[in-house]
């Protein structure tokens, strides 16, 4: 690698090597490494921090200005520096080292935030140093979002569109965390695709309940408590929400069409013949594409007696519910009743927003995303709208922009994308250095 690359990785290490773990309880959380992570950045970004303002927002969150020509349609770069938690023994290398494996173009960074979302963080503050060493003023204001509970609350990104909106500031294009350049997603497909989000499933969850009046476990009723909860989870996976093909995925397969060969070709490029057919066979080709024609549930934490010997007066399951775009947190509460079909176990709703509004996949701002991909990731690359599977600070954006984008611009491979909020997340080195070019040509441009 060149000087300056050596440089940047090194600079990537030492961030990667703060534990900035959030954590849903606040008061579980170890603030200094949050304050050692940006007491650090002026250090490594010195020139970034001489021409952008730089203010903290709700208490960790950092929020950049730099003034362009004109402060209309501003351009926003978002990322967040918190990492979710992480069991140490499960990693084959510490998850805070931050260590480099193997050689050459195939060099490793094995880290918790390599990828989500340190790796988009510091992309954009190396892109960013890189431009305002060479003097270059952008076109129109351009403002960094550096969100520190992306991870649980997501507060300082709603304290940051709170801030904007009240300056009276509207967003021309917004660019988060989201898909990657990816290869092998859709069958088919021969070339490398990115995944660009044009809006993002909602997120729900649902509390079950049975109930019984408790005693020894040596005498169990006929259907305890337990048992009802039981039957209730097994009919919300035996019924699960209807398949369909929204908008932004009809977008993807026509898109994609011409890059994929006969029959498919013509399979996806006629999806209102052949769109009801897919939606049925695409849950059977992987969770990432079950998860894209149909709203999914699971249940994840369950609870029930205090001892083994004591029946439960109360069995619990949270259901995580992530909802897609045309569902919403009422429709999604009223299949949940319809498939556990019992009055006797309760469905709350716990907390839930629904899907993100859609932003345009036509336009200039699409375009200079587009553009973007083109320079700095490979010409061969398509760039292809689609909806998000998972959650992110950018939804809070969408109140006061109409293009919010969800993008990571690193070519993942299946088992690094499997890593993330698990063990052994990782970034080749050489994808990290080439995802900085897409950032430096997207600020290039506005």
């Amino acid at each position: 690698m060149s000087p300056e690359n050596d440089a940047a990785v090194a600079r990537f290490r030492e961030l990667l090597q703060i534990p900035t773990v959030s954590h849903a309880d606040e008061r579980e959380i170890d603030w200094q490494p949050f304050d050692a992570f940006v007491a650090a950045l002026p250090r490594l970004y010195p020139r970034t921090h001489e021409r952008l303002e730089r203010e903290i927002v709700d208490g960790h969150s950092l929020l950049y200005r730099w003034a362009g020509t004109a402060a209309s349609d501003p351009l926003v770069l978002m990322a967040h520096y918190d990492v979710v938690p992480v069991v140490a023994e499960e990693w084959d290398r510490p998850p805070f080292a931050a260590e480099i494996v193997g050689d050459g173009a195939d060099a490793e960074i094995h880290a918790r935030g390599a990828i989500d979302d340190k790796g988009s963080l510091v992309a954009i503050l190396e892109a960013i140093e890189q431009l305002a060493a060479s003097d270059f003023r952008p076109a129109r204001d351009v403002y960094l979002s550096f969100g520190h509970n992306e991870e649980t609350a997501g507060g300082g990104a709603r304290a940051v569109v709170a801030l904007l909106r009240e300056r009276g500031i509207r967003p021309g294009l917004v660019i988060d965390e989201g898909g990657a350049v990816v290869e092998g997603v859709v069958p088919g497909v021969t070339v490398p695709t990115a995944m660009v989000g044009v809006a993002e499933r909602g997120v729900m969850t649902a509390l079950l309940t049975a109930r019984e009046g408790g005693g020894h476990a040596s005498t169990p009723p006929a259907f305890p408590a337990t048992a009802r909860l039981a039957r209730a989870i097994d009919r919300l996976h035996r019924h699960p929400f209807p398949v369909r093909i929204a908008p932004p995925v009809r977008a993807l397969f026509a898109t994609i069409a011409p890059h994929t060969p006969q029959p498919l070709r013509w399979v996806f490029g006629h999806l209102a013949l052949t769109g009801p057919l897919l939606a049925r066979v695409f849950p059977r080709l992987g969770p990432e594409m079950n998860a894209l024609v149909r709203t999914t549930a699971v249940a994840t934490e369950l609870s029930g007696a205090p001892g083994e010997n004591v029946l439960a007066t109360t069995a619990r399951a949270s259901v995580n519910i992530r909802l897609l775009t045309g569902d919403t947190v009422a429709s999604a509460t009223a299949h949940l009743r319809r498939a556990i079909a019992d009055p006797e176990v309760e469905v709350e709703v716990r907390h839930g927003s629904d899907p993100s509004p859609v932003s345009p996949w036509r336009g200039e701002p699409w375009r200079r995303v587009a553009g973007a991909v083109a320079s700095a990731l490979g010409e061969d690359v398509v760039t292809t709208p689609y909806i998000q599977l998972g959650a992110s600070d950018s939804r809070w954006f969408t109140a006061i922009s109409a293009h919010v984008y969800r993008f990571t611009p690193f070519h993942l491979t299946r088992a690094e994308r499997d890593a993330l909020h698990s063990h052994n997340e990782r970034i080749r080195v050489r994808v990290w250095l080439r995802g900085i070019g897409f950032y430096r040509d997207l600020v290039a441009a506005s």
